[in-house]
């Protein structure tokens, strides 16, 4: 059976997201395999790689507070703690990810940025694809290619909402 990673990423994002919210309330009984578990029972069949899930999900909360102290920095104007809890953990996810390269750095954040078309705000996307650009760039994620294509197309967007404001 072919495994689902874009299934598998929303699984972790919902785990994720209950696990956050559970320690908030002061659940210390929170635990993020148990979690999983729960959320991945009613997708088995369809998902095939529940690994991916675990890996994910469990790889992201033993390295919550790394990753949210590396993006701290990429959003100054948005404090870690004020933003949504949705696009905290995409951002998450994200960010583990680049920083895994398990998948290549587009991939990445394209299913970054699907998450936060599918579970954020309006602007959520727009928010998430940002920060992990700006993640990818400075942070010295990807190979020199990879970076010259992303600075490449930072500079077109530059031009091209130059453009707009000339308009």
């Amino acid at each position: 059976m072919a495994s689902n990673r874009h299934l598998g990423r929303i699984i972790s994002l919902q785990s994720l997201y209950e696990y956050e919210f559970r320690l908030k309330a002061g659940d210390a009984t929170a635990d993020i395999d148990t979690i999983v578990a729960k959320n991945i029972e009613p997708y088995s069949k369809a998902l095939g790689d529940t690994e991916f899930v675990y890996g994910l999900s469990k790889g992201v909360v033993d390295n919550m507070k790394k990753l949210d102290e590396e993006l701290r920095p990429l959003a100054p104007e948005w404090p870690i703690d004020t933003i949504a809890a949705i696009d905290r953990n995409v951002l998450r996810i994200g960010l583990f990810e680049l920083e895994s390269r398990n998948v290549p750095p587009k991939v990445a954040i394209n299913e970054a940025v699907e998450l936060a078309k599918a579970f954020g705000s309006d602007n959520s996307s727009k928010f998430i694809n940002g920060v992990l650009g700006t993640a990818f760039k400075e942070l010295g994620l990807g190979d020199d290619k990879e970076k010259k294509d992303a600075e490449s197309n930072s500079k077109k967007s530059e031009k091209t909402d130059a453009k707009k404001v000339d308009a």
